[in-house]
């Protein structure tokens, strides 16, 4: 039989009765549907959370107090040693592998331009606060050093604030009471948007000075800083130095276990997304398994009644000249067909999920963008096909063992 009767043939077994030909591809079709969207999901996540590293930059590590485990615990109860003071910033400029060290403070209240009032996140930090972080300024400028010196009462103020405080007009002037005091804006940051769930468009910056004076406070909520080079060592060189300073005997098994620190980096975070990226992708493919695995068995099981259904014609082919491998290929190229238009059906339905979610997500997370992964369409349409050649084998080489006398007597 020429290839191009096997595949006509073929074709009008799956045809005929469509109904029945879909609902037997609909274990494959959830299957391949499901890794595309969930694929296509994941890049998309990666995508920002990706993006948001990038904004905190390779070589900056953050340090916030916090308690870990039995000894870390205990040090919370030790005046001296449960928060990051101002001797222990000292401590750290001093470490040769840090370029740039900003200490900061979480400054309680609201900020209030004639009758608009909202509730930022306010933070007192040094000039290197900005360089740290790379963040830039689109209106005015960043306070400096002379403004740290002076203890000068300027913020610069997020582009959120600045939206919700003056609408259309221009801030830079403009004088703000924060927490009962007048302070002068200087600067409108650049947008960035939601970064590790936090909204870093609502924020305002003033001198680290003028927030001491303020809160009258001796330790910082957070510590920013740049490494030199190796950021590992660095990254070393902070922690042992702290757990010196603060009396704290690492764990036997080198966890942080013990600490009443937490050092923060994007060399972290991409430890973090590289270990989710493995574990969605062991996800995937057991949803993937399971829905090719339940299809496999439809497929393997429709094609048994096509077979019982066709015994006559099976029976009349053999008896006309056609051979065991001709019967063979015509059962197994029918089921090849099944798998593969319900694995493009399943790869079109996942895009226009993967679509359908982009545009719903990206209204409220601007980073978020459509994407879809080419390999994990590939590999998902391979695998609709070999389960077709797998769980199609069993009635093919069942209907080409069929005797021609007896099936041309089957009833």
């Amino acid at each position: 039989m020429l290839i191009r009767d096997l595949f006509s043939t073929a074709t009008k077994g799956v045809t005929v009765n469509r109904m029945r030909s879909l609902l037997t591809m609909l274990g494959i079709i959830i299957g391949v549907g499901a890794v595309v969207l969930m694929t296509g999901v994941g890049k998309s996540v990666e995508g920002v959370i990706l993006g948001q590293i990038d904004i905190m930059g390779p070589q900056t590590m953050i340090i916030s107090p916090g308690n870990q485990g039995p000894e870390g615990g205990n040090a919370s109860m030790r005046p001296d040693f449960d928060a990051l003071t101002f001797e222990d910033v000292k401590a750290l400029r001093t470490l040769s592998t840090i370029r740039t060290i900003a200490p900061g403070i979480i400054v309680p209240g609201d900020a209030q331009y004639e009758q608009e009032k909202v509730d930022p996140m306010l933070v007192g930090s040094t000039p290197e606060y900005f360089q740290n972080q790379n963040i830039k300024v689109t209106q005015g400028r960043l306070h400096d050093q002379q403004d740290e010196e002076a203890s000068s009462f300027v913020v610069v103020i997020g582009s959120e604030i600045a939206e919700d405080l003056f609408f259309t007009r221009n801030p830079i002037g403009k004088r703000i009471e924060i927490a009962g005091r007048k302070f002068t804006v200087i600067g409108v940051l650049e947008s960035v948007g939601m970064v590790f769930f936090q909204n870093l468009d609502n924020r305002i910056v003033m001198p680290f000075s003028t927030a001491v004076a303020i809160t009258n406070r001796t330790y910082a909520d957070i510590v920013t800083m740049q490494a030199v080079d190796d950021f590992d060592i660095a990254f070393a060189d902070v922690r042992a130095l702290l757990r010196q300073r603060h009396s704290i005997t690492p764990a036997e098994d080198g966890s942080v276990d013990n600490d009443d620190f937490l050092v923060r980096s994007a060399a972290q975070a991409e430890a973090i997304l590289g270990t989710v990226s493995i574990s969605l992708t062991v996800f995937i493919t057991m949803i993937a398994g399971i829905s090719l695995f339940v299809g496999g068995i439809g497929i393997m099981n429709i094609m048994l009644v096509s077979v019982t259904e066709r015994t006559r014609e099976i029976g009349l082919r053999k008896a006309v000249g056609a051979k065991r491998k001709d019967i063979l290929f015509q059962i197994l190229i029918e089921s090849i067909f099944l798998t593969l238009i319900g694995g493009c059906i399943g790869i079109v339905i996942g895009i226009v999920l993967d679509f359908l979610i982009a545009t719903a997500v990206g209204k409220f997370l601007a980073d978020y963008e459509f994407a879809i992964s080419l390999g994990a369409i590939l590999l998902a349409l391979a695998m609709a096909v070999v389960t077709g050649v797998i769980f199609g084998l069993y009635p093919a080489r069942k209907a080409s063992l069929l005797h021609p006398i007896e099936a041309l007597r089957y009833e």
